[in-house]
């Protein structure tokens, strides 16, 4: 009886199957935006503002951070809880798959967050006469709760490795 619970347990990984495949469908929307935001921009880039440029270049780079950060979660969750990828040719497999833990994974999300955050805030920042002061220091206290999180989860690992 045990037996058969531990078997129905260990095959219960594969409902996180969907899961994995939806955020690639997710990282599909991500590009679609990307590709969308520079296709509007191109008509208007000569009579845009130095700004209004930096503007639209740090939301490209925070989708970049999100699909990069899709790709890991992906990837590392899948051959952590799903299955081991079985890529034939070594040199299409990239370097960090099948070596990143369950921790390591927190902590790269944890550190794209900030990220994401920091580029969101910069954004905040070159707007800031259009935004209230509120909001501002609402979104710089929980950009320092991302990073006190960060660095947090960090020691933590940290500290249960030496052990």
């Amino acid at each position: 009886m045990i037996n058969i619970i531990e078997k129905i347990i260990y095959a219960s990984r594969w409902l996180m199957f969907p899961v994995y495949v939806s955020l690639s469908f997710g990282f599909i929307l991500l590009t679609l935006k990307f590709f969308q935001q520079i296709v509007f921009v191109v008509p208007d880039i000569l009579t845009m503002s130095e700004s209004g440029l930096v503007l639209v270049v740090l939301s490209l780079i925070n989708i970049s951070l999100v699909g990069g950060l899709l790709v890991m979660v992906m990837f590392s969750g899948y051959e952590n809880f799903i299955s081991r990828m079985d890529i034939q040719d070594d040199g299409k497999r990239l370097g960090w798959m099948g070596t990143m833990d369950v921790n390591s994974i927190k902590n790269k999300v944890a550190s794209s967050i900030v990220a994401i955050s920091s580029v969101h805030l910069l954004r905040l920042f070159m707007e800031a006469e259009k935004i209230s002061d509120n909001k501002i220091i609402l979104c710089v206290v929980i950009h320092l709760s991302f990073v006190l999180s960060a660095f947090g989860m960090a020691y933590i690992d940290k500290m249960s490795k030496k052990k």
